[in-house]
């Protein structure tokens, strides 16, 4: 038995001194790989795109009784950009009456203010009639009363509104025949 278990314990030496002593397992692979694309993109603009700018109109500064209005409108063919300034007059006659007031001018600065058809009504109607030539008071009302066709009227304000409403009515029409016309 002793001799069984030796011849045993000997194989089994001798195979694991096969095994701790074998070679590893070496696998290689080669692989070549080629990979060819052909193609062609072509991009063609056939027109520009549409860059009518209204022009900016600066009115920031407080000191000024203009508005600035602009517009654009652009097609694929043509495009067209304006602007313009606008005169407030009535912004005009409060610096013009302040202006007058600050320096002394008071009667001068209410006449200014009397320009508008609706302070001269307000002034009648308080009792304090408008400066008339240097006159004020009694006199200026009796002058007033006397020469009706210089009281300030509506119909001028309104004239003025009106002239500015067919010019932009105008414009207006002449931009959509022009884009009629496209």
């Amino acid at each position: 038995m002793l001799k069984r278990l030796l011849v045993s314990l000997c194989a089994l030496t001798f195979v694991m001194v096969g095994v701790a002593s074998a070679e590893p397992i070496v696998t290689e692979s080669t692989s070549n790989s080629t990979v060819t694309t052909n193609g062609t993109n072509e991009t063609t603009v056939k027109s520009p795109p549409p860059s009518a700018i209204s022009p900016s109109i600066n009115t920031s500064n407080s000191d000024l009784c203009t508005v600035g209005v602009s517009g654009a409108v652009q097609t694929q063919i043509l495009g067209l950009s304006t602007g313009q300034t606008v005169r407030d007059l009535n912004c005009e006659r409060l610096k013009n009456a302040k202006v007058m007031y600050d320096m002394g001018m008071k009667v001068a600065a209410v006449s200014v203010m009397c320009g508008d058809s609706r302070v001269w009504d307000a002034m009648m109607m308080a009792g304090t009639p408008c400066p008339f030539m240097g006159k004020i008071g009694e006199e200026a009302k009796e002058l007033w009363e006397k020469n009706p066709e210089l009281v300030p009227s509506n119909i001028e304000q309104e004239e003025r509104r009106n002239d500015k409403l067919e010019g932009a009515a105008m414009g207006g029409l002449g931009v959509l025949l022009l884009l009629l016309a496209l």
